[in-house]
């Protein structure tokens, strides 16, 4: 496994996160296609002993049960200083005033139950999940440093916004003297390449690192079109996310992948892996073949007419995925 900054700090991680919201309990949240503790332990084993050190979770994530399912298994099968764990904030947790969003009170709360439920005194990398913009910037941005002051907490990050509005967030925690985001866990992958307009080069310009979330688009570049699974059939979300005209690039990816005698999945990770300002992108998985194109992708270097290739088809889309 290759290992990389995180952005401009110095903390090292492999330049391959795995995404944890494949795991939790099946009917506790919106994911009927995740695995259980049983499924689940035998592929974070592998991603560790691979040498997979940074893993990404969130408290919303199956109602709480992935964070469980990490905690257990790192408890088991790694060495806690060794781990990069991250984990996130926002999304709702209870039905119930303030059970959700980014005020002070749910930051404070969220945080002391993500540490219990993961089974540990901190985490390496702590996120929010999207913007709230029913909470002053400052009164969240205060809150996260002093989750960092606390030892709760190493770093921050954000997830999917505009990109005037993480400048804002930067900008209010440097003119007050509080903890700046070294992260951005923002969506991109080859049909959805809107980030390179404003955010990639921000990031890139401030020594952020981008961790991007579905770098393989929900799984769209690593089968047929028309191939449809468990999770394609039940995720709302991710069909917001796509149309018709992508499927030309699916296809271009099947083609290099063939040339090359690699998989699909190994050419959209390498793809979105080579831009500068991405650390690491973050690869969900359920199947141990799929751990292992994750793996291989990091040792894949395409050439610059693969990319082009590969690029030339793309057309602009409706920014997605803020919400």
């Amino acid at each position: 496994m290759k290992f990389v900054k995180l952005g401009s700090t110095g903390l090292d991680v492999s330049a391959v996160c795995l995404g944890c919201m494949s795991f939790g309990i099946s009917g506790r949240g919106n994911h009927e296609w995740t695995l259980d503790d049983d499924a689940s332990r035998p592929l974070l084993q592998a991603a560790l002993d691979a040498g997979i050190n940074f893993l990404d979770t969130a408290n919303v994530y199956s109602d709480g049960t992935s964070e469980e399912i990490v905690g257990r298994a790192l408890a088991d099968y790694g060495r806690r200083d060794d781990i990069v764990l991250a984990t996130k904030v926002h999304g709702r947790m209870r039905k119930a005033p303030n059970g959700a969003g980014l005020s002070r009170k749910a930051v404070m709360a969220e945080i002391d139950a993500s540490l219990r439920r993961l089974g540990t005194d901190y985490v390496d990398l702590y996120q929010i999940h999207r913007w709230d913009p029913k909470t002053p910037i400052e009164e969240t941005m205060e809150a996260l440093h002093d989750v960092v002051r606390a030892g709760k907490a190493r770093y921050l990050g954000a997830s999917s916004m505009w990109a005037w509005q993480f400048a804002k967030a930067q900008h209010v925690a440097e003119r007050n003297g509080w903890t700046r985001f070294v992260t951005m866990q923002n969506h991109y992958n080859l049909l959805y390449r809107e980030e390179e307009r404003e955010m990639l080069p921000l990031c890139l310009d401030q020594g952020v690192g981008a961790i991007p979330w579905s770098p393989l688009a929900r799984g769209r570049l690593t089968r047929p079109w028309d191939e449809a699974t468990a999770r394609s059939e039940t995720d709302e979300f991710g069909k917001t996310l796509y149309r018709e005209e992508d499927r030309a690039i699916v296809e271009l990816v099947a083609e290099v992948a063939s040339a090359r005698g690699v998989s699909a999945a190994q050419v959209a990770l390498a793809w979105v892996a080579r831009h500068p300002a991405v650390s690491a992108p973050i690869v969900g998985v359920t199947k141990a073949a799929q751990l292992d194109d994750a793996i291989a992708s990091v040792e894949l270097e395409l050439t610059d007419a693969e990319v082009a290739r590969l690029e030339e088809p793309y057309q602009p889309h409706e920014v997605a995925g803020f919400a």
